[in-house]
């Protein structure tokens, strides 16, 4: 991982356990991705098991995808394990 990826989680990590008061919480994922079901499947798959509601939107031109993600996260952790585990996904980009 490189030092801006370092750096931004690093930041995540402080924001997350400085604004939330008891954990386990309610956490809102947001990612684009290329229009690609194998793409949405692999987002879906890396929450799966997990209760999460997943939802997903085509942009107006239909060469992206929105997907929305609302699941219950026990720490700061393991919200930035996600974000590190669907950030291999090619042309994903985290909100």
């Amino acid at each position: 991982m490189d030092q801006k990826a370092e750096e931004f989680y690093a930041r995540l990590k402080a924001e997350l356990e400085n604004t939330t008061e008891k954990w386990p919480v309610e956490y809102l994922y947001k990612f684009i991705v290329p229009a690609d079901e194998a793409k949405i499947a692999l987002i879906e798959k890396a929450f799966n098991n997990m209760g999460a509601v997943i939802k997903t939107n085509k942009s107006k031109n239909g060469n992206y995808s929105s997907v929305s993600i609302n699941v219950v996260m026990g720490s700061a952790d393991a919200i930035i394990e996600k974000y590190k585990e669907v950030s291999t996904i090619e042309g994903i980009i985290s909100l």
